[in-house]
């Protein structure tokens, strides 16, 4: 589908598996489409907010060709899109995109960040060494969405939540929220300059957010 509005999808006539993946979520915006699901069921409009570059139109499209292809179901009563089991199986793909753009030159964190752009960035730069053997709770707040984020074993699991009962919870924008996760400025410094905003304990939130880097993990 073209930035038009078309209905047309890229299809491609091949047998291989990942020129039939490419043809479901190969068009443009549609894996991103997908990053804004993967938390939690959202309304149109909250779908477009996470994706600023989008138009109403080609929204619309994708919407209606990933739910033809089985990765999103539509609420008409409760109008929330959601994403199926096939498109939660995304969530790996989308990780592994993550980590190969961390290999090539042009990325500029500048840009806008969603909130969930940044809990899938986080769960792909957590750094092993400095996570073994530790348990953490993290509350992350971005106005109408909040995330839960807990630490265990060596991994991350991240769940959108409607109220927040963690340690400190950080709050502020995608891209805020990013310079205090992978930046080198201390979460005090940021707090006192109104960048970003803290409840509870910030100690423990420092110590959390100095588990990640944005860079090759081994």
């Amino acid at each position: 589908m073209s930035e038009r509005g078309e209905t047309s999808r890229i299809r491609y006539d091949e047998g291989c598996l990942a020129a039939h993946a490419l043809s479901l979520i190969g068009d443009r915006w549609a894996l991103l489409l997908v990053r804004e699901l993967m938390f939690a069921p959202k309304r149109f409009q909250m779908i477009r907010t996470g994706l600023p570059g989008i138009t109403a139109s080609v929204l619309i499209g994708r919407l209606t060709q990933l739910q033809e292809a089985g990765i999103l179901v539509h609420d008409e009563r409760l109008g929330v899109y959601s994403l199926t089991d096939a498109g939660r199986g995304l969530l790996p793909v989308l990780e592994a995109l993550c980590r190969w753009a961390l290999t090539v030159p042009g990325h500029d964190p500048s840009r806008f960040i969603s909130p969930s752009a940044l809990m899938i960035s986080m769960g792909v730069n957590l750094v092993g060494e400095r996570a073994s053997g530790r348990t953490a709770l993290a509350g992350f707040a971005f106005g109408r969405e909040a995330f839960e984020m807990r630490l265990a074993g060596g991994r991350l699991s991240t769940a959108s939540v409607a109220k927040l009962d963690t340690p400190f919870v950080l709050s502020g924008n995608g891209n805020a929220m990013a310079a205090a996760v992978y930046g080198t400025a201390p979460l005090p410094l940021l707090i006192a300059k109104g960048f970003i905003g803290a409840q509870g304990d910030v100690s423990a939130a420092q110590d959390f957010v100095d588990m990640f880097r944005l860079e090759p993990q081994p």
